[in-house]
């Protein structure tokens, strides 16, 4: 039986989900045993970028005309089209303010000379294309990719989490950072899969993973606005890493906020 062919490509963003793959360590050959991969910039030259694949994975936000051109040609080559890490699945910190203009900001950033740069507001994966799966995180969870990674082999989709950080954290009966320590925690609307690393360490969930299915916006608002973070405060917490997200996009927040 012929291996699935399967290319690895990265958007923008800081290739951190690429670099998990690479880190599976002692499960990297197994992996790469069980796959015909005929594109992997990041670990080897030579790809083959116009064969037809049996699964793509795609890292990063489309920020660039020529990304949503690069993004379309493997959706089309490809039978299964994955997305890795939050910036593919929600847009990441880079879309974190839509609502500028881009080209203020490379403006402000590059000065004239960032008038070369042809840029769009920066959204995910889903905004430009079908996704089969999305595995969200800065960066996707080791664990979290190989079981994928082993399902899709069998020919499922594997079954992520549907719950919060909350609820791990809650199952490991670390300390509630949010109520006992007062700190702007996210754990109760972002989804889980992370094993609730951070409050692990008495840091707060900062939402990398996005926002849990059904979440309630207004009672995380309120709890926050109870602990006295003003609202810039809490729409730029809730916004960092999943702004396009439907849950957390201005208009619902505002709704929320005066619910």
């Amino acid at each position: 039986m012929d291996k699935p062919k399967v290319g690895i490509y990265g958007l923008t963003g800081c290739a951190g989900d690429q670099l998990v793959i690479l880190n599976c360590e002692d499960e990297l050959l197994d992996l790469v045993g069980s796959l015909d991969i005929k594109s992997f910039s990041m670990a080897a030259s030579g790809a083959d970028d116009q064969c037809q694949l049996d699964i793509a994975f795609v890292e990063g936000t489309v920020v660039q005309p020529d990304e949503e051109k690069l993004l379309k040609d493997i959706r089309q080559r490809a039978k299964l089209l994955v997305a890795i890490g939050t910036c593919a699945v929600w847009g990441g910190v880079t879309a974190m303010k839509n609502e500028v203009d881009p080209k203020k900001f490379i403006e402000q950033v590059y000065g004239p000379a960032g008038k070369v740069f042809e840029v769009i507001p920066p959204q995910p994966l889903s905004s430009f294309v079908k996704v089969d799966l999305s595995l969200p995180g800065c960066p996707i969870e080791k664990e979290q990719l190989l079981r994928g990674v082993a399902s899709l082999l069998h020919g499922d989709l594997p079954k992520l989490p549907n719950y919060a950080v909350c609820t791990e954290c809650k199952m490991a009966e670390y300390p509630c950072i949010l109520v006992e320590k007062g700190l702007p925690c996210l754990g109760p609307i972002t989804v889980a899969g992370c094993g609730a690393r951070c409050p692990s360490y008495g840091l707060t969930c900062n939402g990398c993973r996005g926002p849990v299915d059904d979440i309630n916006v207004a009672s995380e608002i309120n709890i926050l606005k109870e602990k006295g973070f003003t609202w810039v405060d809490i729409q730029n917490r809730l916004r960092t890493f999943a702004a396009p997200a439907p849950p957390l996009n201005l208009q619902t927040l505002e709704e929320a906020k005066n619910a």
